[in-house]
C-alpha cells in the first residue's frame, strides 16, 4: 500500500533528524477531478424534483383509490419505491384476472389499468435515481455524474473570470522541514472543516502529536482551537480578522464590538452613543460538523433617538450583539502566539514551505488535473506525487547540504 510506504518514508526522514515532529505547516489547494466540467447534480435541483414526482405520485394513488375503490392511506409521509412496486404487482395481478391487454401506438386507447401502470413505473424509475443521488451527496451539495466522488468547487485557475465551478478534490498537506508528512484529499469545500480529520489521520498514520499547528485564516474556527487545546497542541492559526483590524476604518467603526468598552464585573458593553448595552442571554448554535458553540446576546438599552443609529445597525430595533466568548479567548491565545518572536517565524516558514511544495508540484511538475477517478484513486495519484516529491526534496538538501535544516530564519535587512 502507497500509504504505508509513504509513512515509512516520514518515519524514515525523522530518524535521520530531517523532520522532528515539532512545527506542522498546514494547508489546503483545490485539484481538478478528472471528470467532465458540465455534469453536475445538485442537491437543491434533486430535492425541488423530488418534492414534485411526490405530489404527482399522490395524485395517481388518490385516482387509484376513487376508481378501483382502493384505501391506500395517502398522508403527508413520503411514498417510497417500495409503495409504487407493491401497488403495482396488486394492478398487474388484476389484468391478468381480467385478461386485459396493453396496447400502444397511435390512435389505440389505453385502459385506466395500463395509464396507472405506466405512471408507476415512471414514478419508480425516477423515484430510484433521486434516492441514488441522495446517497451520492452524503452531506454534499453537489458531485459529478462520471466521478461521483467529486464535488463542484470555486477554483482559483479561473481562466474565463466568470466564477465557474468545476468538479474538483480539496488537498490538504502538513508539511515539515520541507518535507510533506502528511496528506488528505477531501471533498469538502470548506478548509475548515478537513483540519480535524487531518490532524488525527496524521496522528495515526505516524503515532506522534505535533506540538504546534500553524496554519491560515481559512482554518479558523471555536470547534478546530478546542480541538488543539484539548490536545495539547499549539494554535498558531492567523484570525480571519487580522489584516481587517489594523486598518483605520476598522478601527473607526462604532458597530464593531472590538471598538466598544466592556465592563466586567456588571457583564455590559458601552457603545461609542454612552448607551448601555445589556445581557440578555445565551444562543446555543450547531455547526456543519454537529460542533455546539455559545454566544451570549448583548442588546442596546435604546437606540430610537440616537443620532449614530444608521452607523452602527441595520436592524429596525436596537442593537444586538451576539459574543462567542470562548471563540474569543481562543482567537486572543492563538493571535498573541502568531505576533510573537517564535509565531513570526512559523508564519514566514508556512508560507515558505507549505505553500512552496503547492507551487513545485503545480508549476514544476505541471500537476493540475487528476487523471483517476474515486476517491481511492485519487488518494493514491497524489500520495505518489507526495511520495516523489518527498524523494526529491531529499536528493536536493543533500546536494546542497542543507540536511537537518527545518526553518529558514529571517534574513537580517
Amino acid at each position: 500500500c502507497i500509504e504505508n510506504l509513504f509513512n515509512q518514508f516520514i518515519k524514515k526522514l525523522g530518524e535521520l533528524k530531517e523532520i522532528e515532529f515539532d512545527n506542522i505547516f498546514i494547508d489546503g489547494t483545490k485539484i481538478e477531478a478528472s471528470a467532465n466540467r458540465y455534469t453536475f447534480v445538485w442537491k437543491k435541483s434533486i430535492a425541488k424534483n423530488e418534492a414534485n414526482l411526490q405530489n404527482k405520485i399522490k395524485e395517481i394513488f388518490l385516482k387509484i383509490n376513487q376508481n378501483l375503490h382502493f384505501c391506500f392511506i395517502i398522508d403527508n409521509s413520503i411514498i417510497s419505491v417500495d409503495d409504487a412496486t407493491s401497488l403495482k404487482d396488486i394492478l398487474y395481478s388484476i389484468v391478468d384476472n381480467s385478461k386485459l391487454e396493453f396496447v400502444h401506438g397511435k390512435g389505440r386507447r389505453k385502459s385506466k389499468l395500463q395509464k396507472y401502470i405506466e405512471e408507476l413505473d415512471k414514478f419508480i424509475e425516477k423515484q430510484s435515481y433521486y434516492n441514488n443521488c441522495n446517497g451520492i451527496f452524503n452531506g454534499r451539495n453537489s458531485f459529478s455524474k462520471t466521478d461521483h466522488d467529486a464535488t463542484f468547487m470555486h477554483m482559483k485557475e479561473d481562466h474565463m473570470k466568470n466564477g465557474q465551478l468545476k468538479p474538483a478534490y480539496n488537498i490538504q498537506i502538513g508539511v515539515e522541514g520541507e518535507y510533506i508528512v502528511g496528506v488528505d484529499v477531501s471533498n469538502e469545500r470548506s478548509d475548515q472543516l478537513t483540519f480535524i480529520p487531518f490532524l488525527d489521520k496524521l496522528e495515526k498514520n505516524l503515532s506522534k502529536k505535533y506540538n504546534s499547528v500553524t496554519a491560515d485564516a481559512g482554518y479558523e474556527s471555536e470547534e478546530n482551537y478546542m480541538y488543539l487545546e484539548s490536545n495539547n497542541q499549539e494554535a498558531y492559526i492567523k484570525p480571519a480578522t487580522y489584516e481587517r483590524s489594523k486598518t483605520k476604518k476598522f478601527k473607526s467603526d462604532i458597530s464593531k464590538r472590538e471598538n466598544m468598552i466592556f465592563n466586567s464585573e456588571d457583564n455590559y458593553y458601552i457603545c461609542s452613543s454612552g448607551k448601555k448595552l445589556f445581557y440578555k442571554g445565551e444562543q446555543k448554535k450547531k455547526s456543519a460538523s454537529g460542533y455546539e458553540s455559545s454566544k451570549s446576546i448583548y442588546e442596546c438599552e435604546d437606540c430610537s433617538k440616537c443620532e449614530y443609529k444608521s452607523k452602527c445597525t441595520r436592524a429596525k430595533g436596537n442593537k444586538q450583539l451576539h459574543v462567542a466568548r470562548n471563540f474569543i479567548r481562543l482567537r486572543e491565545k492563538s493571535l498573541e502566539n502568531i505576533t510573537s518572536e517564535k509565531g513570526i517565524l512559523l508564519r514566514m516558514n508556512r508560507s515558505i514551505q507549505v505553500e512552496g511544495a503547492f507551487g513545485v508540484i503545480k508549476q514544476d511538475y505541471g500537476f493540475r488535473r487528476f487523471l483517476m477517478r474515486g476517491m481511492p484513486k485519487v488518494r493514491t495519484e497524489f500520495l505518489l506525487m507526495a511520495f516523489g516529491y518527498n524523494v526529491n526534496k531529499l536528493h536536493s538538501k543533500t546536494l546542497q547540504k542543507r540536511n537537518g535544516k527545518l526553518l529558514h530564519k529571517q534574513q537580517a535587512s
